[in-house]
């Protein structure tokens, strides 16, 4: 641990260009960095810094080994905060970023739970559709849903995210099944706004994706409220099996074209990059990976 503290003090000298800021910094004697500075020049056997009146200044050899130093006294305190972070009892203030339909059904039921295993943290958990930038409005971990776009953050996923193209037996009876996706453009869709491509409807077909515009007398940028006009056989909506899960195993709402939807999509926990996660962001991320699982419940038979 000497050489490590050396390590340490030798970096914060060249970062705040003299031994007597280092000292302050390190809140230890001008003395104590000096004999830091000796003794790792002895144990190395080299020169680290020039030394004037007026100046101080790393040799060759010192700049090179604190661009070395530097990493390693970086990637210690990183690895005791981890390993602290692993034993710290979750507390503060966790802000979640949750979209609205999964939030009130599927998370918002099992906070009690989390918050009866962690007495000491308090959840503030804020429900839109909106793709919001975590790091802009202060959020600690969102849940994503479908396919992730682009980005620095880091996504854990938690579960997998089925589709069903869905109506009411008698829309169904009225209006005729279709066989192939291409046929929906002759269908009243009920349109989630927040798509991508709004009018436009992805399936997978033998030569890979298909992409079917689609038209419709409603949108709407929440899936419940689409799941209540597909309930009053209004029209065909394509949804997330866990909104729509318990109408489907009930009978109200007959899924079609199973064999043309997507398999790539997920439900995804994302934070913004770290090189530790923070307890509460574990414990979260945790707790709900072990709720929901690879067969999440909302799929069963």
């Amino acid at each position: 641990m000497d050489t490590l503290n050396g390590f340490a003090v030798f970096t914060k000298v060249i970062e705040t260009g003299g031994f007597s800021a280092a000292a302050r910094e390190l809140n230890i004697s001008k003395s104590a960095v000096s004999k830091h500075i000796a003794k790792l020049e002895d144990h190395l056997g080299v020169r680290l810094l020039n030394r004037t009146t007026r100046k101080l200044s790393p040799t060759e050899v010192g700049a090179t080994f604190y661009e070395r130093a530097r990493r390693i006294v970086q990637d210690v305190e990183e690895t005791e905060q981890a390993v602290s972070a692993l034993h710290v009892e979750p507390r503060g203030t966790l802000r979640l970023n949750v979209p609205m339909s999964f939030g009130v059904s599927h998370v918002a039921p099992i906070l009690s739970d989390f918050s009866n295993r962690y007495p000491d943290l308090n959840i503030d958990m804020v429900l839109n559709d909106r793709l919001v930038d975590l790091l802009d409005e202060g959020f600690d971990v969102a849940i994503r849903i479908a396919r992730l776009p682009d980005s620095t953050l880091i996504a854990r996923k938690l579960a997998p995210m089925r589709l069903a193209l869905c109506a009411t037996p008698r829309y169904w009876k009225e209006h005729g099944i279709p066989t192939c996706p291409s046929q929906l453009k002759d269908y009243n869709c009920l349109i989630y706004s927040y798509l991508i491509k709004k009018n436009e409807w992805s399936f997978k077909g033998p030569d890979g994706e298909i992409s079917v515009k689609v038209s419709g007398t409603i949108s709407a940028n929440n899936g419940d409220a689409l799941r209540a006009a597909a309930l009053n056989s209004v029209g065909v909506y394509l949804s997330p099996t866990f909104i729509v899960g318990d109408d489907l195993r009930s009978g109200r709402l007959q899924c079609v074209l199973e064999q043309f939807m997507e398999t790539d999509l997920a439900i995804y926990a994302v934070y913004p990059h770290n090189r530790y996660l923070s307890a509460k962001v574990r414990a979260f991320v945790d707790f709900l990976a072990e709720h929901y699982g690879p067969e999440p419940y909302w799929d069963g038979s």
